[in-house]
């Protein structure tokens, strides 16, 4: 079995085994993905990840693990890097609206590579500071999966939610400390433990809205 063929069975197993059924084109689609952070990894030091076959598990599933808690149809993945938790949510969801950001220009281009060889007409990369973007439209979910603290995130991409929109913070240990220093008018909505398969180590997702009846669920 190639390569190739290894990390596509990997990826759609490990779907499954987090509860998501994954067509076999999309899992093919994001093995080629990985194919080319690896490639492109060998000189430009994207992710200290080096072995395709983990970064299935500390890539790939741990991005896809906070697909159920997508909210609306435009996503804004913040610091998103080599395109993570973008690439593989936007694989995995061709009917909303991606935009991927970081400010690193080095990244972003290969974000844009991927975008074209993978023939991904659903994201579209930005090297930008979140600051300083401005985007009329907004987004219904923002998501970070390497920005700092949770307040760090609300202060410098509020601005960049929309009415009813939900920011998205991909954790490590339950983050107690965080989640105290969240300003008002932000509403935690629930703490979601994260199960992911190769993954050690505790993995939290944090969901919070612009307001609402506060902490309404946690499974820390």
């Amino acid at each position: 079995m190639s390569e190739h063929a290894v990390l596509t069975e990997q990826i759609r197993g490990g779907a499954l085994q987090m509860g998501l059924d994954l067509p076999s084109g999309r899992a093919q689609t994001l093995a080629d993905y990985l194919v080319l952070l690896d490639k492109w990894n060998r000189i430009y030091n994207l992710t200290a990840v080096r072995d395709p076959e983990q970064m299935v598990s500390r890539h790939v599933l741990d991005s896809l693990s906070v697909l159920p808690f997508l909210h609306g149809h435009r996503v804004l993945d913040i610091g998103t890097g080599a395109g993570l938790p973008g690439i593989p949510l936007a694989v995995a969801c061709p009917e909303r609206e991606f935009v991927l950001l970081d400010s690193n220009s080095k990244k972003i281009r290969f974000v844009t590579h991927a975008i074209s060889a993978l023939n991904l007409t659903n994201i579209h990369a930005l090297a930008e500071r979140v600051e300083k973007l401005q985007d009329p439209q907004r987004f219904d979910t923002l998501i970070s999966r390497a920005l700092g603290s949770i307040a760090d995130m609300l202060a410098v991409a509020g601005h960049l939610c929309a009415p009813g929109g939900r920011f998205l913070a991909m954790k490590g240990v339950y983050p107690q400390e965080e989640l105290a220093a969240i300003p008002a008018p932000y509403q935690v909505l629930a703490v979601e433990e994260l199960r992911v398969p190769g993954v050690e180590g505790r993995r939290h997702a944090v969901i919070i809205a612009a307001g609402g009846s506060g902490l309404a669920e946690s499974r820390g």
